[in-house]
């Protein structure tokens, strides 16, 4: 391995976190655990993990909760995981910033590939994997997406996305001034891990226009709203 993957496992149930954490490091992954939600944001905060597998239902501070402050501070990747599979809760932790949603009981081969997933898309590891000598790097004015750093420039400053977030507003850049609907959306930046409420799209596009306006209300301004059929990237020159 090229670097030290490090990864945050949180559930209240400790057979749980001893399954995850046997199945991770057979990985060559650096596990640490936290038994309850005011721990894990402890350790989210104050130390740099890849990922973090957060349960939803804890006692205390709840997986919601948890992932909603880490979102204020940080971009690291978040897998949800839960006992409860209502389209209500993969919704709340769409909307609370999680990236992906794994529903207990589930297979631990399948957090493992999960897992993999989710790091090839993060920043940390895509910079590390990339293979192209040429610079995959998409220039417009006020917004500067390089895609082998996975870092976007707002008017010169770096704007920290999630992964879910990058890979949306990535693959609106590509094509300009198409129109997406949210189906596609989900279909084509959510790929198999997510079927359901189409809310969750209009949830990222809100988060990511909030992120872009902070830094530069011009670079916000490029994702456009079509009333009644979805989202485009609309290239705005003042």
């Amino acid at each position: 391995m090229e670097k030290d993957i490090k990864v945050l496992v949180v559930d209240d149930e400790e057979r749980i976190r001893r399954l995850l954490k046997m199945y991770l490091e057979r990985e060559d992954y650096m596990i640490e655990e936290a038994e309850d939600g005011e721990t894990a944001l402890v350790k989210a905060l104050e130390n740099e993990y890849d990922v973090i597998l957060l349960d939803l239902m804890m006692p205390g501070k709840d997986g919601i909760e948890v992932c909603k402050e880490i979102r204020e501070k940080k971009g690291t990747p978040i897998i949800m995981l839960t006992a409860k599979g209502e389209e209500v809760n993969r919704v709340q932790g769409f909307e609370a910033g999680t990236d992906d949603y794994i529903v207990k009981p589930f297979s631990p081969r399948e957090v493992v590939l999960r897992v993999k997933a989710l790091l090839r898309r993060s920043s940390k590891t895509t910079f590390v994997q990339s293979e192209s000598s040429a610079k995959d790097v998409i220039v417009f004015p006020f917004l500067t997406i390089d895609n082998d750093a996975h870092r976007v420039l707002a008017d010169g400053k770096e704007v920290s996305l999630t992964p879910k977030e990058y890979e949306l507003l990535y693959f609106l850049a590509k094509a300009p001034d198409k129109v997406f609907d949210r189906e596609q959306l989900l279909k084509e930046v959510w790929h198999y891990e997510f079927f359901g409420d189409l809310r969750t799209v209009d949830t990222h596009v809100k988060r990511l226009r909030e992120k872009l306006n902070k830094v530069s209300e011009q670079a916000a301004r490029m994702i456009v709203t079509v009333w009644g059929v979805g989202y485009k990237f609309e290239v705005i020159n003042e």
